[in-house]
């Protein structure tokens, strides 16, 4: 963690988590706990988002990756922890 007391985390969510809301459900639940980042659907049907914020908020995000939108079906997530990049603000990468 940084000495500002900023969290990153990069997250790899595998499973049935295209198509049913999953990037719109994640910006807008990281919106709401203030944390920043970005989510985008990767080509293997994997989505990757990066949250960036205080430990407690990131580590909530990476929770809430287990479970995601309503019709999502998550089969996996990959969390690995890096020095916070200064992410301002979340969006949805294409």
């Amino acid at each position: 963690m940084s000495e500002h007391g900023r969290s990153r985390a990069h997250v790899y969510v595998s499973g049935h988590v295209q198509g049913v809301y999953y990037r719109a459900t994640t910006r807008d639940t990281a919106r709401d706990r203030g944390v920043d980042g970005w989510v985008k659907n990767l080509a293997d049907g994997r989505v990757e988002a990066v949250f960036e914020g205080p430990r407690d908020d990131v580590e909530a995000m990476v929770e809430w990756c287990h479970e995601g939108s309503p019709m999502a079906t998550v089969e996996d997530v990959e969390v690995s922890y890096e020095e916070p990049a200064g992410e301002t603000g979340f969006r949805i990468e294409r």
